[in-house]
């Protein structure tokens, strides 16, 4: 699906940023002096947690709404140009049956006309795959803007300096412990969140 993969997509470039960041950090920490790098720290919040993107994208019902509403979109304007298609096919079918008897001006009338009805029966298909592109952009860019405002208020609140999702689709981050996964909190919020804004 278009929308999965450009969330993908974005993802993709969070955890290149992030690991550029966290190469810079070891880069840092390889730079200290060895009793530097070796005293214990005093705190045992984590300043880094991640978000399972394909958990995210199963149970975000917000997510799961969005992907319905574009799916009835798409099928309807699909549904609308396989009609008109359907009834530019009858007048023509119907003009083939007719041809050999019209007088030749009624013929060439009928034929120009079939040739603009064809025309724009183009460009109205066009446009319809045009407005379900942009309807799918226009959603997936409020998802996207919804979700990292989300997420700075939820780091902001616990203290997190980075907040890193990952996706099977992806290579950016093979293993993370699993007390840094704060995926399942995050959903519940979100999902919590969701049905407050749907009252």
């Amino acid at each position: 699906m278009k929308i999965k993969a450009s969330i993908v997509t974005k993802s993709v470039l969070l955890l290149a940023l992030a690991a550029s960041v966290a190469a810079c950090n070891q880069n840092k920490t390889a730079d200290k002096p060895a009793a530097a790098a070796s005293t214990p720290t005093t705190t045992t919040a984590h300043e880094i947690v991640f978000i399972n993107q394909d958990t995210l994208v199963a149970k975000y019902d917000y997510f799961n709404d969005m992907s319905k509403r574009l799916e009835d979109k798409a099928k309807a304007a699909q549904a609308d140009v396989q009609s008109r298609q359907q009834a530019i096919q009858r007048q023509y079918a119907e003009y083939q049956k007719e041809a050999a008897t019209m007088p030749a001006d009624k013929r060439a009338a009928t034929e120009q006309q079939l040739q603009r009805k064809g025309q724009e029966f183009q460009q109205y298909q066009q446009n319809a795959g045009a407005q379900v592109q942009q309807d799918q952009a226009t959603e997936q860019n409020k998802f996207y803007e919804k979700l990292a405002a989300f997420t700075k208020a939820y780091a902001k609140e616990k203290g997190y300096k980075l907040v890193l999702t990952f996706t099977r689709a992806s290579t950016g981050m093979l293993y993370g412990d699993p007390s840094l996964d704060v995926t399942a909190d995050v959903i519940k919020r979100l999902n919590d969140d969701y049905a407050k804004d749907k009252k």
